[in-house]
């Protein structure tokens, strides 16, 4: 990172991006190769997608997120899917 500090909020999406791809390797090889290109796409989308001062969004986001890792991390859930809200 060039050396510049995170912000805290920066942290927690690292962290969250972090737990899905540890959470994806439970997974057999060809769910883990899914998940891991969902979750980088969908972190990829809403980091050109969203405003960086949309912070209320944001949280949500992270919100949603955590519950969605929590879920991918029991033994009975193979995949993710999302679906899309609008930022406002």
């Amino acid at each position: 990172m060039g050396g510049s500090k995170l912000s805290g909020m920066q942290k927690q999406v690292l962290s969250l991006y972090r737990g899905f791809m540890r959470a994806a390797r439970d997974k057999s090889p060809q769910e883990r190769s899914n998940i891991e290109s969902f979750v980088a796409s969908e972190f990829r989308r809403n980091a050109t997608g969203v405003d960086r001062k949309n912070f209320v969004y944001i949280e949500y986001l992270l919100r949603r997120g955590k519950k969605q890792l929590d879920q991918l991390k029991s033994p009975d859930i193979v995949s993710l899917s999302s679906l899309n809200a609008p930022a406002k």
